[in-house]
């Protein structure tokens, strides 16, 4: 590797988050006017009659905050062929998640431009490695400990469209992007199928060990509960826990709230002497990072546009004062104004915490899981 390629590589996906952050007003105008161009080329955006070059007013004026409930009429026509409803550009592939309202799966169209943008996922490993100056991650493998990126397939009007389940999507994707190596590769965890069984996850946990107990492992991707999950697995299975096969120096993870203060004690007493750090991701997109030690994460201002609903009014996410709490409005190249239905408590800007659901008894459970860990309020 040339190390000096690399740092023009890393400079050339950093920069623009790194401008954001610097200047969330200035990046969350672009990136309106960015998704007025692509809602005014379908039949949704076409019924508001908001163009680009309208303004924040028009746009809340004119678009109605809708969850996924609301939303979902629009995805089940563009699952009988009528993507010009909803999409910009052709559909690519579904993404999938499960436990979302009422316990069925989301389904969510991707398209080249937000596939484009779920690269976000890449900016927590890459931001590590040159502000530590770890270069020599890069000549490990990552412990890919993701979920299928392709489970089955969709008929979309004359059409067969993949559907996988996010995380796996981003891997995926993420590994065709970036110079990080992932093993297993997601498409041998997609051999496996979709189960969720105890045998569907042992499958994967075997395949993880077999394909990687020689390698030099450096990194740990993935979903936070399947990390754990693995970890328990190697104890139960061969009596060893990662860190006596392993000296990773990051992981990099996602799905649940409070992986940089509730997990992070139990993840490092398993895989060692580690670096957690944070991944904002949902079924919807990446919509943020952890940027640094301190354990919240900053939104990735440049690829989406993010609103809150608070107590009192929907104001910008970069608006909202240090504890403030508020339920999240994203916008992005496919979903116009969504109400994704998470909590999102503002620590100290540019860092957020996701705190859960949006359930009347989260805030409760975050500040007692936050006292009982003697974490609260503490970056």
């Amino acid at each position: 590797m040339d190390p000096s390629a690399l740092t023009d590589q890393l400079n050339l996906m950093l920069q623009p988050w790194k401008n954001a952050v610097a200047d969330p007003s200035a990046a969350q105008s672009q990136v309106l006017q960015a998704c007025l161009q692509a809602y005014a080329q379908t039949e949704n955006g076409a019924r508001f009659n908001c163009p680009p070059g309208s303004s924040l007013n028009d746009f809340r004026r004119q678009f109605p905050v809708r969850t996924y409930a609301e939303m979902k009429p629009l995805i089940q026509a563009v699952m009988e062929g009528n993507e010009r409803v909803l999409l910009h550009e052709p559909i690519l592939g579904w993404a999938i998640t499960r436990g979302t309202t009422e316990d069925e799966p989301k389904f969510i169209p991707m398209t080249p431009d937000d596939l484009r943008l779920r690269s976000g996922a890449a900016r927590a490993v890459m931001h590590f490695i040159q502000q530590q100056n770890r270069f020599d991650i890069l000549r490990g493998v990552n412990l890919n400990l993701n979920f299928p990126s392709t489970v089955g397939s969709l008929r979309v009007g004359d059409r067969d469209i993949e559907y996988g389940y996010s995380s796996g999507i981003y891997t995926r994707y993420v590994a065709e992007q970036t110079p990080i190596q992932s093993a297993p590769t997601q498409a041998q965890i997609d051999a496996i199928g979709g189960g969720t069984t105890r045998a569907d996850w042992d499958a994967r946990f075997k395949l993880a060990l077999e394909t990687c107990r020689e390698r030099n492992v450096t990194l740990v991707g993935g979903v936070a509960p399947t990390a754990l999950r693995f970890g328990r697995y190697l104890k139960r299975a061969h009596n060893v826990y990662p860190k006596q096969l392993w000296k990773p120096a990051l992981m990099t993870l996602g799905s649940v709230p409070g992986i940089n203060t509730r997990h992070a004690p139990t993840l490092q007493a398993m895989y060692g002497d580690v670096e957690v750090r944070e991944i904002y991701g949902t079924t919807e997109g990446i919509f943020g990072q952890q940027l640094d030690e301190k354990r919240a994460w900053t939104p990735n201002y440049d690829m989406f546009f993010f609103e809150v609903r608070t107590h009192r009014d929907i104001k910008l996410l970069h608006e909202m004062k240090p504890g403030e709490i508020g339920s999240l409005i994203v916008s992005t190249p496919v979903l116009p104004r969504y109400e994704i239905g998470d909590r999102i408590l503002c620590v100290n800007p540019p860092y957020f915490r996701c705190i859960g659901r949006e359930r009347w008894w989260t805030t409760l459970h975050y500040v007692w899981h936050e006292l009982r860990s003697l974490n609260l309020g503490r970056l």
